[in-house]
């Protein structure tokens, strides 16, 4: 993975302010799977997508291959068991899992490979879901931050990556934030990681930050709409994709 998750500020961030959509994306998970003795989650960063899994499976494992990002993996996913490692060299033996999840982290691997493990490391009846959601780019009721948004990419523009759409389902969820706390859930996101590896001070991106969400709030706490979807796949169709990555 980037090395824009290696950093201590990067691994609070996610620890602390990334918004709370894994449980959703968890529960639709186990309507399809049921509870399962063990998962592996997939590019963990700080373990918010681990601890989600904890009513899907008995037994939950997070790889992420920026040990700093697993900092505060133990407080926030007490009882899983966490290690670094890549998804396109496993740490560990063959059907080992039940399910396998990745949360946006797919867009970070040698596609093919990191497939492969994942179809060695799932049992014969195993699942893999795929899930991803974008920024929260608007409100349920009004067109201020989607505005605002616009700014903020222009003045902190995204990095390249290598996307990956594994179609399944779309879903919408709406989250209630402060200014305050939209702001520091904006300062986890890839793009001010890159402004930030460019020379760009963080604080001084908090501040703008903090001082326009101030208007665009006015004071009160407002829905974010974050769209994404999860896919869920048996080993049958990983191999497909496998084959076309």
């Amino acid at each position: 993975m980037s090395n824009l998750f290696s950093s201590a500020a990067m691994a609070a961030g996610y620890a602390q302010s990334r918004p709370q959509v894994h449980a959703w994306v968890c529960e639709r998970l186990r309507e399809k799977t049921g509870v399962v003795d063990r998962a592996l989650d997939i590019g963990c960063g700080a373990g918010i997508s681990t601890a989600a899994l904890a009513r899907n499976a008995r037994m939950r494992a997070g790889v992420e291959p920026n040990h700093a990002m697993l900092l505060h993996s133990a407080t926030v996913a007490p009882g899983a068991h966490f290690v670094t490692g890549q998804a396109e060299r496993l740490p560990f033996a063959d059907a080992s899992f039940e399910v396998v999840a990745a949360a946006g982290s797919l867009n970070y691997c040698e596609l093919g490979p990191a497939l492969a493990e994942i179809g060695r490391v799932l049992r014969t009846a195993g699942m893999l879901a795929v899930y991803d959601f974008s920024q929260g780019r608007e409100f349920e009721d009004g067109p201020e931050l989607l505005h605002w948004h616009g700014e903020f990419k222009r003045r902190y523009p995204s990095p390249e990556g290598k996307p990956f759409e594994a179609g399944g389902e779309p879903f919408a969820i709406s989250l209630p934030y402060s200014a305050v706390r939209y702001s520091d859930y904006a300062l986890t996101e890839t793009n001010v990681a890159a402004a930030v590896g460019a020379g760009e001070p963080l604080e001084a991106i908090q501040t703008w930050c903090r001082e326009t969400l101030a208007d665009v709030f006015g004071g009160r706490v407002r829905k974010v709409i974050f769209r994404g979807y999860l896919a869920v796949k048996d080993r049958p169709a990983i191999s497909e994709w496998e084959r076309r990555a």
